[in-house]
C-alpha cells in the first residue's frame, strides 16, 4: 500500500467527529493492507512510531518541514518503514548529520500530505482520533470478529498491532493465542472519579471499599522463573524494589499475578509523601542502600491469575477470595464490603485519618477490565483533582525569569487530541520549576512569543476549587483556582482524565 493512503486517511480522521465514521474509514484501510504492512500501518494510524528513537531532534524535524515535496506519491509503507529503521542504525562520527541527510532524502520522495504525516508522526503530534478503542472496533469490523473479543486480546497483548496482525490474517480464531500468561505484562484496570461515597454506592450498590493508596502501581508475577514486578507502564522494576521482590519470593504460594501498590511509610505506618515513594521507586543505582534507608511496603488488591487459571473474567468478589488465599493479611490493602452510606463514610474517614487520600469503590460482580477506565471501579478523594496533560508553558517573569512557569493544561479528548481547561503557575516549588523547565524544553515543538508548545506527554495532577463555564476554552469549561499537586511520571498521556470525565464532574457540582 502507498504511504499516501495512510496520510490521506489520517487527515480525514482528524476532520471527522463521528466515531462510527472513523471506524468505517479505518476498517476499509485495514482490509486493503498486505499482511507485512499491518503492524506498521496500525501503529502509525494510532499515532505511534514504534521501534525506538531515531536520534533526530524536534528542531531538525521542524526545519525539514521545508523540504521540497514530490509531485506524485511513490513511497510504500514498507519502503518508508525500512528507511526509518535505517536511520536508527546510523552510528559513529557525524551520525547526526548523516541521519538528517537520510531523513531529508526520504522526505524529498514524499508528497506534501505524506511529509506532514511523517513529520507529525515523528514529533508525536499525530493525534487524529484513531485511539485504541476506535482502532479496536475498526479491527473487529475489518476481520469480522466480536469487538469485545478484540478489545480483550489487545489488553492481554498490551499492544494493538500484534492483535490486528493475527485477526486480519486468521479471522476470529487468531484471537485465541492472546491469553494471560506469567511474565507477560497486562495493562492495569483504571478507576473513574466520583464526588463522594454516596455517589459511588448509588452507582454500584453493595460494593467493596478499599483504602486508596498514594503510591506506585505494581503488577507482581511469581512462577518457576522467580518474581518479577512491573510498573503501571509495563517497565520491569524488579531490581528497583528488592525488598518487595524478596517478600513475595518468601511466600509459599507461587504461579500467580497480583495487582497492588508500593509506598514508603513512616515508622508509625502512615504514608510518606508521594514524592518520597517515587524518588525511591525510580532508582536504578545504589538501590540496596536506599532500600535500607527508605524501604517500600507492598499492598495488594487484586488477583489476575492463580494456579494456571486466568481470573480476569471472574467477578471482583471471587478474585478477592483468591488473593486472600495467596498472601497474608498484612500484604492486602484494608478493605470492607458494604451497601451502607454511613458505614462507607466511616471507612473513608478512617482512610483519611490513616493518611491515605481516599477510598476506592469496586463493583463486586465486575471482571478485571485491563487497560480500561470504566464505571466498575470508582475513586473518591476529598479534594477535587484531575490528571491533566501539559500542552504548553510560558516563560516566567520576576523571580521566575528563566523558568518555564505558567502551564497550559488539557484533558484528553477520546475522539483525539486534548482540550485545554486553563493555566496555572500555583503550587510549583523551585525544585519543580527547575525540573519542568528542563523536561518541557526537551518536549518543545514550537515557540509562539513567550509560549513554548510541547508534545502532550507530561501528566500532572492538579487540584482545583471548582469547574466553571467558559467561552474562552473549546470544551466550555475552565478550572477555578487550579494548583499543581505533583507530576505523575508513572502515567502516560493516554492515562489522563478525559473531557467527558471533566464534564460529568461539572454537571454533578451544579446539580
Amino acid at each position: 500500500m502507498r504511504l499516501h493512503v495512510l496520510a490521506e486517511t489520517s487527515e480525514t480522521l482528524a476532520a471527522t467527529r463521528s466515531r462510527l465514521e472513523k471506524v468505517r474509514l479505518l476498517a476499509g484501510v485495514l482490509r486493503a493492507l498486505e499482511p507485512a504492512e499491518v503492524r506498521t500501518a496500525v501503529a502509525w494510524l494510532s499515532g505511534v512510531h514504534s521501534g525506538g528513537r531515531l536520534g533526530i531532534g524536534a528542531a531538525t524535524l521542524h526545519a525539514l518541514r521545508d523540504t521540497p515535496a514530490a509531485a506524485a506519491p511513490v513511497l510504500s509503507i514498507g519502503e518508508t518503514r525500512a528507511a526509518l529503521d535505517g536511520l536508527r542504525a546510523i552510528r559513529g562520527k557525524g551520525s547526526a548529520e548523516r541521519r538528517r541527510e537520510a531523513l531529508a532524502a526520504l522526505l524529498a520522495k514524499a508528497t506534501d500530505i505524506e511529509q506532514r504525516f511523517l513529520v507529525r508522526l515523528l514529533l508525536g503530534e499525530l493525534r487524529q482520533g484513531a485511539l485504541e478503542g476506535v482502532m479496536a472496533d475498526a479491527i473487529a469490523a475489518a476481520a469480522g470478529a466480536p469487538p469485545a473479543a478484540v478489545r480483550r486480546a489487545i489488553m492481554l497483548a498490551g499492544d494493538v498491532a500484534p492483535v490486528a496482525e493475527a485477526v486480519l490474517a486468521e479471522g476470529p480464531v487468531g484471537l485465541e493465542r492472546f491469553r494471560l500468561e506469567l511474565y507477560a505484562f497486562v495493562k492495569p484496570m483504571l478507576a473513574s472519579p466520583v464526588a463522594d461515597v454516596r455517589e459511588a454506592l448509588e452507582s454500584l450498590g453493595e460494593a467493596a471499599l478499599e483504602y486508596k493508596l498514594d503510591g506506585a502501581r505494581v503488577q507482581i508475577h511469581k512462577g518457576d522463573a522467580g518474581v518479577r514486578l512491573y510498573s503501571r507502564s509495563g517497565r520491569d522494576v524488579t531490581a528497583s524494589v528488592p525488598e518487595v521482590a524478596a517478600r513475595i519470593a518468601a511466600l509459599p504460594a507461587t504461579g500467580f499475578v497480583l495487582d497492588g501498590e508500593v509506598l514508603a511509610l513512616e515508622p508509625s505506618g502512615r504514608p510518606r509523601p508521594f514524592q518520597d515513594t517515587m524518588r525511591r521507586f525510580g532508582r536504578t543505582h545504589g538501590v540496596d542502600v536506599h532500600a535500607d534507608a527508605l524501604p517500600l511496603s507492598l499492598f495488594c488488591f487484586d488477583c489476575l491469575y492463580a494456579a494456571g487459571q486466568d481470573l480476569i473474567d471472574r467477578p471482583t468478589a471471587e478474585r478477592a477470595e483468591r488473593l486472600a488465599g495467596l498472601v497474608p493479611p498484612e500484604l492486602v490493602v484494608t478493605r470492607t464490603v458494604t451497601s451502607s452510606i454511613a458505614e462507607a463514610e466511616r471507612f473513608l474517614a478512617a482512610a483519611l485519618e490513616t493518611g491515605h487520600e481516599g477510598v476506592m469503590a469496586k463493583a463486586l460482580d465486575a471482571p478485571y477490565e485491563a487497560g480500561s477506565r470504566g464505571a466498575a471501579w470508582l475513586k473518591v478523594k476529598v479534594a477535587h483533582t484531575l490528571d491533566l496533560v501539559v500542552l504548553a508553558a510560558e516563560w516566567g517573569s520576576g523571580r521566575r525569569r528563566g523558568w518555564l512557569s505558567n502551564l497550559h493544561l488539557g484533558a484528553r479528548d477520546p475522539a483525539g487530541g486534548f482540550v485545554m481547561l486553563g493555566k496555572t503557575f500555583k503550587g510549583l516549588t523551585d525544585e519543580m520549576l527547575a525540573w519542568q523547565t528542563e523536561r518541557l524544553r526537551s518536549l518543545a515543538v514550537a515557540t509562539d512569543g513567550h509560549v513554548v508548545h510541547v508534545r502532550p506527554e507530561l501528566v500532572v495532577e492538579v487540584a482545583f476549587n471548582e469547574l466553571q463555564a467558559s467561552r474562552r476554552y473549546p470544551g466550555g469549561l475552565a478550572l477555578r483556582f487550579a494548583r499543581v499537586l505533583r507530576y505523575r511520571p508513572d502515567k502516560r498521556a493516554e492515562d489522563a482524565d478525559t473531557i467527558e470525565t471533566v464534564a460529568a464532574m461539572a454537571k454533578r457540582s451544579s446539580a
